[in-house]
């Protein structure tokens, strides 16, 4: 078993790796010693040999009217392989998903009947959801969520009537959230990414249309400020902070079209330059940054929900084909645990 293209073919094997297996309650905790070679998503993004190999990835949730499955997904690089993981508490779509202290956050969300603002939390260690975290104030969905200092912000959503602009702030030492300074634009299916200390929300749709719109949050003094526009409206965009700089890909512009165009912001210079297109249109796309590289994960062309995986290579600005999930996941958000 190994990664998989679209159309199920083997794309590598896997490679030689020594590892230590640790038990624990029952059940194998892998520890990763890379020796060598290298693993090809090193050498793919010609980044700086690093012995250690600590992130894992999930695939988490996806769920429509017409495929309810809600899979979750494990990547294993030992095995260079895809398995399954348990399955969220409550099946539903356009959940939010991040990470703090280790473990997994599913925030809102609905299903074919109502939003939710209950939340979940996975843990690696025992393979196991608990829905003993506090729920947001109102039900949403659409929310993005992103950690900032050791809290949980989930922002945005859509409460069933219309787009919002409320901030709540996670404390999981509490178990509570907090509101905050709301935005200055409501924003629902908006994705966030946290920089040089600051809160960025990005795009969305505001109720009417997809928004091009950048609003900034400064935990210091709790304001936000309008920042430079992206090239482009979209959301359901993928969003990831990588060498510096935030990088947005995919989602649906303002006329509901699927995009692969990519683009990146410079807090240096405070503008978005292009980046090269990704490969295939990715609506509802995840970013994330996976042991040094950066991968676009699933979503869907206008046509298909897509398994496959690209991963970009900054130093000659290109996209490649980097394998793919076992299992659609319509409108899931991949998390990656470091």
């Amino acid at each position: 078993m190994g990664i998989y293209n679209e159309q199920g073919a083997f794309l590598q094997e896997p490679e030689p790796r020594n590892m230590q297996i640790k038990e624990n309650k029952g059940r194998s905790t892998l520890h990763r010693r890379m020796v060598s070679p290298l693993s090809a998503r090193r050498q793919l993004s010609r980044l700086p040999p690093k012995e250690v190999f600590n992130d894992v990835m999930f695939m988490v949730g996806g769920w429509t009217h017409d495929d309810p499955s809600c899979l979750v997904e494990q990547f294993c690089p030992e095995y260079n392989e895809w398995r399954s993981a348990a399955r969220m508490v409550n099946s539903r779509g356009s959940v939010a998903v991040g990470t703090l202290d280790g473990k997994i956050y599913a925030v809102g969300g609905e299903d074919k009947i109502r939003c939710y603002s209950s939340v979940e939390r996975y843990n690696p260690d025992t393979d196991s959801w608990s829905t003993d975290v506090a729920p947001l104030s109102s039900p949403r969905s659409g929310v993005c969520l992103v950690e900032m200092d050791g809290y949980l912000y989930a922002i945005g959503g859509h409460d069933g009537i219309t787009a919002i602009n409320t901030v709540e702030r996670y404390d999981p030492k509490m178990n509570t959230w907090s509101k905050q300074a709301p935005m200055l634009t409501r924003r629902s299916r908006a994705v966030a990414a946290v920089l040089e200390g600051h809160l960025y929300v990005i795009g969305g749709n505001d109720g009417d249309m997809a928004l091009n719109s950048v609003e900034r949050y400064n935990p210091v003094d709790g304001t936000w400020s309008i920042c430079a526009h992206m090239l482009s409206p979209r959301e359901n965009a993928g969003c990831v902070v990588y060498l510096g700089h935030i990088y947005v890909a995919g989602g649906k512009d303002e006329l509901n079209l699927q995009l692969c165009a990519v683009e990146r912001f410079n807090p240096d210079t405070m503008r978005w330059t292009p980046v090269k297109r990704m490969r295939s249109k990715r609506d509802d796309v995840s970013l994330v940054v996976f042991n040094g590289s950066l991968l676009a994960v699933g979503g869907c062309d206008g046509i298909t929900n897509l398994k496959t995986i690209e991963g970009y290579c900054h130093e000659t600005n290109t996209w490649r084909h980097f394998g793919s999930m076992k299992s659609k996941h319509p409108g899931g958000r991949v998390a990656v645990l470091c």
